[in-house]
């Protein structure tokens, strides 16, 4: 199981950000000599493609077709549904399946990860799929929120994207990760309205050590949104909306297989302190991964259509490893 104990101590960075708020309009990105994208601004290039292989293509997609989060089609087609406890977030929050649904939005069933507290008996959702996945393109159409469904706002919730390679020990070189997370609240210091984007090498949980490098996109990204992530080259870059908003390289560059991961929780010492219920919502209407290429976004909405017109809910292509 993925459990992400890091997350509970401290936020991502290990570089100084200068976070700067800029308004729903545009995209701005902010973090050491990084530069800045506008509404006008084209995209950069994608990196190079991977070498040409004879292989048949291997590709992960999910439209999440399902009923419930004890489906047996989802648990079939590789997904956990993560229950008990364990970090990251509030000491004590269990990890709840039940808060897992499959409702309709716009006539397509989603994803919805609902996480909620009263302030002491905190409930956080995650859904990863096997750990097979390493070099290619990554992509995730996700809803994020700025507010709770129910209940006072403010608490410092986390709503991500990401792949992981579990931490065999502490400064473990093998270890991997990339991540979207947005904080609508703020927290580890930083701003409300939030989108960190982060490649990790490795840490150390106890004491707390770091090796990773991070940018930070400040403004509202409530509503739904294309993150594409690419990993090819020495290089992971992440993609919003079409947009690219971070590009990092060694020495983060994830080296062995991870998994596809979505979770929501809050940050320890994040709550309010309001002792009435309130409850978050994530959705995802699909995933993508495909090995050993790189798609640019086009080309991954690209993919996502023709295989929605053909009628594909599920398939996975992807060989274990």
């Amino acid at each position: 199981m993925p459990a992400r104990t890091h997350r509970a101590a401290t936020g991502p960075g290990t570089k100084t950000l200068l976070r700067v708020a800029v308004p729903a309009a545009g995209l701005a990105l902010v973090a050491g000599a990084a530069t800045a994208l506008t509404a006008d601004h084209d995209a950069p290039a994608a990196p190079a493609a991977l070498a040409a292989s004879d292989s048949p293509r291997a590709l992960l997609f999910d439209d999440f077709h399902y009923t419930a989060h004890d489906d047996p089609g989802l648990s079939a087609h590789g997904w956990t549904v993560r229950s008990g406890g364990g970090g990251p977030g509030v000491p004590g929050a269990v990890w709840d399946p039940s808060n897992v649904t499959f409702p309709d939005a716009d006539g397509e069933p989603v994803m919805r990860l609902e996480s909620s507290t009263d302030g002491s008996a905190t409930e956080q959702t995650e859904v990863y799929h096997a750990r097979k996945y390493h070099e290619g393109t990554y992509a995730a159409r996700v809803r994020f929120t700025d507010s709770p469904v129910t209940g006072p706002d403010g608490d410092h919730v986390v709503q991500t994207f990401f792949t992981i390679t579990p931490l065999d020990h502490p400064m473990d070189p093998d270890y991997g990760e990339a991540d979207f997370e947005y904080l609508p609240n703020g927290g580890w210091g930083g701003d409300a309205l939030s989108m960190y984007l982060t490649t990790w090498e490795t840490y150390r949980p106890d004491p707390w050590e770091a090796v990773n490098t991070h940018d930070v996109v400040v403004r509202s990204f409530e509503g739904w949104h294309d993150l594409v992530m690419t990993i090819s080259g020495g290089e992971v870059a992440y993609f919003i909306d079409g947009r690219e908003v971070a590009r990092h390289g060694e020495p983060y560059y994830p080296e062995t297989p991870m998994s596809v991961n979505v979770n929501q929780w809050f940050i320890a010492d994040g709550l309010t302190g309001a002792g009435e219920y309130r409850a978050y919502h994530q959705d995802v209407d699909w995933v993508l991964h495909v090995k050993d290429e790189v798609l640019t976004p086009e080309q991954v909405a690209a993919e996502v259509g023709a295989l929605r017109e053909a009628g594909t809910g599920f398939t996975d292509t992807v060989p274990a490893v």
